[in-house]
């Protein structure tokens, strides 16, 4: 079906406003295609293996480590001390700003004792193996896929079981179902619902790397930085 969703916080509405009900920005709306929802419901985040068990609150340790460092002491410092298991980060800032090459150099420290995937949208595995050969050495735990398809990637994620996976950048994703083109507010909302859901179910720490605006806000809708952990946004002056 048809709706109208405004750029700028994601309000959706069966018809068009000049001004959106839920932001107040004038000419935001813009059309876009809907397929019909599933008859089967919506899928759980444990991946179709059942319903989840409810445990009370007292039986949760909270004395486990839940952390590991990424070996860059000042990127610890802002994580709060490491990489939450289980966590998306959203690392935005402006196209040229070294966001990519940031993560590469995540992915050098990492792949030494963790095994990490990073999934590519923008580059080929040249390009990517050229910035590599500048940063250092890569264990073979290092992985890349050059992909945007969802399905694909999850499905591939669910195989390799990564405990780390760099997306490179959630604007260039897209989910099948959802007709808009990547980049827009529907294809950014529902992508990285995707990738939360995988996530939260296979205890996977996700990075998402996404572009900024003149503005200072992420390409998409603003709901973005609401949906995942952790928000990283750089501007430079």
């Amino acid at each position: 079906k048809s709706v109208f969703v405004c750029s700028q916080c994601g309000y959706e509405s069966p018809k068009w406003y000049g001004k959106c009900p839920g932001c107040g920005e004038w000419n935001s709306m813009s059309e876009e295609m809907r397929a019909p929802v599933s008859a089967s419901g919506p899928k759980s985040a444990s991946g179709g293996r059942g319903a989840p068990r409810v445990v009370q609150i007292n039986e949760i340790s909270a004395d486990a480590e839940h952390r590991y460092a990424t070996g860059l002491k000042e990127l610890d410092r802002v994580l709060g001390g490491g990489i939450v298991i289980g966590s998306v980060t959203l690392i935005g800032g402006e196209p040229g700003i070294g966001k990519s090459t940031l993560m590469l150099q995540i992915c050098s420290k990492l792949c030494e004792f963790s095994k990490v995937l990073y999934i590519s949208g923008e580059e080929s595995k040249v390009q990517i193996k050229m910035r590599a050969d500048r940063l250092g050495t890569f264990s073979e735990h290092m992985l890349l896929l050059c992909e945007t398809n969802l399905d694909i990637i999850g499905e591939v994620i669910r195989r390799s079981k990564p405990e780390v996976v760099i997306i490179d950048s959630i604007q260039t994703m897209y989910n099948e179902n959802v007709s808009a083109a990547p980049g827009s507010v529907s294809q950014v909302r529902e992508s990285t619902g995707i990738l939360l859901q995988l996530a939260k179910g296979l205890g996977i720490s996700i990075f998402i790397v996404g572009h900024v605006t003149k503005e200072g806000t992420v390409a998409g809708p603003r709901v973005l930085e609401h949906m995942v952990d952790l928000s990283l946004i750089h501007i430079s002056e």
